[in-house]
């Protein structure tokens, strides 16, 4: 012990007189080994079969559904293997929400006013998912709903499920993917979805190309009131809500919202024959919530009952049928190593002009179909 206690530290040894260190104890090992042994046991336990996703789904288990939406915006080609079998069998048990587009310039307070709706919807019983389609998160890796906490009300309400798009991809493949969650959210028991874009771009086409109801959200007292909103986006809306319409804005937002209307009445007539209503609110003081609700409730059994909900439908389905041929030709054009290498020398010859845009797309496309013939 002593010869050990010598050779451990040098304290002990009878020069350092009056000193005595004494041999300190093993460390416990740094990592638990049951722990880890349980962890990899639970591991092994989250590989569900396509079954096991879908019974869950239709159970309404919220972990299963989060889960099968990973597998959706996964681009690993087993995950989308996997996630399609499941929307296939979810199809059936699909179809049964009322789809709503919420849109707005940025700091029309479309968080607030999504808790807002959405506490009106779940507080009658009734389960609402919201989904979103952020295009600009393949550049900022964020989301338009990325920060959760502005939502702390409905995100802690058991009947609300809130999801914020896939980070990354293009609008094209962001757009596909949303649809298909919408799918699953639909055969988990969400009689109402909400998709909220950002009102400045092509999101918007995307988002009313998958939805029944078209909600944009407008501000009063900012100059011009038509202004920094596309006149394409305002066709598309079903109704214009002018928020924040409380305390010193009340009459603003009156005012605006007889600009609006004036302003609707310029566009040609609706295929649905709906007339598109302004509505003011103030989602912060929670007025005018109702009203908003028993317009959407009220353009539902017009349009449910003219037929023109289900002829939308079946054009939508349409749509995203050729949108995701289109989308998988592109990407297989694009992916092929072939046509990667021979990009950059064409488009050489396009900016030195020795060849033409369409001649040199045409060369392109030539090599491709010739690669496939090949393969």
């Amino acid at each position: 012990m002593i010869a050990d206690q010598h050779h451990s530290h040098i304290e002990n040894d009878p020069e350092y007189t009056g000193l005595t260190v004494n041999q300190g104890i093993e460390p416990p090992p740094s990592v638990n080994e049951d722990s880890v042994k349980r962890f990899l046991k639970n591991k092994k336990k989250k590989t569900l079969s396509v079954v096991q996703y879908v019974e869950g789904i239709l159970n309404g288990d919220i972990t299963i559904l989060s889960q099968a939406v990973t597998l959706v915006e996964s681009s690993k080609p087993d995950h989308q293997e996997i996630a399609q079998e499941i929307i296939l069998k979810c199809l059936p048990f699909s179809g049964n929400s009322v789809r709503i587009g919420i849109t707005g310039v940025p700091g029309v307070g479309k968080s607030t006013f999504i808790e807002a709706m959405g506490k009106h919807i779940t507080s009658k019983g009734e389960k609402l998912a919201v989904l979103a389609i952020d295009p600009s998160s393949e550049r900022t890796k964020g989301s338009i709903l990325g920060d959760k906490t502005r939502m702390e009300e409905l995100s802690a309400d058991p009947l609300a499920y809130i999801r914020p798009s896939p980070s990354a991809g293009s609008l094209g493949g962001v757009a596909r993917k949303t649809r298909e969650i919408i799918i699953l959210c639909e055969a988990a028991g969400f009689s109402h979805i909400f998709i909220e874009t950002v009102g400045v771009g092509q999101s918007e086409t995307a988002v009313h190309s998958m939805v029944d109801f078209f909600l944009l959200l407008m501000l009063a007292g900012a100059g011009d009131e038509l202004q920094g909103i596309k006149r394409g986006i305002m066709e598309m809306a079903d109704a214009i809500t002018i928020n924040k319409a409380d305390g010193n804005n009340i009459e603003k937002a009156g005012l605006a919202r007889i600009q609006y209307q004036n302003a609707l009445h310029l566009f040609p007539a609706t295929e649905s024959g709906w007339v598109p209503k302004v509505l003011t609110c103030s989602a912060y003081l929670k007025t005018g919530i109702s009203e908003i609700w028993e317009t959407i409730n009220e353009y539902m059994l017009k349009t449910k009952a003219n037929n023109y909900f289900q002829h939308r439908r079946n054009e939508q389905s349409k749509f995203w049928m050729y949108e995701t041929i289109n989308e998988q030709l592109r990407n297989d054009f694009y992916q092929n190593e072939v046509i990667s290498e021979k990009l950059g020398e064409a488009e050489g010859k396009v900016l030195k002009e020795e060849l033409s845009s369409f001649v040199a797309a045409r060369k392109l496309l030539d090599l491709y179909d010739q690669i496939r013939k090949n393969n």
